[in-house]
């Protein structure tokens, strides 16, 4: 599945045997109107949606720290110094 293709995630309650499941469906699509463990009819819940996800190989609190004079970060009380750089010999 392409990143185009993602489809989201709706859950349904049966009405008659009171069970939950997921489907993945399109936007267009018509919601579901049957229970596929019992054939009873089915309520589409609303739900929180997805959360944010990160994806990648970390981020950092000093990712996005606005830099103080001098281009270093600003320190914070109570963490320690950024390092001096090296002078060069």
């Amino acid at each position: 599945m392409t990143v185009g293709e993602q489809m989201p995630t709706y859950e349904y309650k049966c009405l008659k045997c009171k069970k939950r499941f997921d489907a993945f469906q399109k936007m267009t699509d018509k919601p579901l109107a049957r229970c596929i463990h019992c054939r009873g009819k089915v309520e589409r819940l609303i739900g929180a949606g997805a959360g944010l996800i990160f994806k990648g190989s970390g981020f950092y609190a000093t990712d996005y720290k606005k830099k103080a004079e001098g281009g270093r970060p600003k320190v914070e009380v109570g963490t320690t110094k950024p390092e001096k750089p090296k002078e060069k010999q």
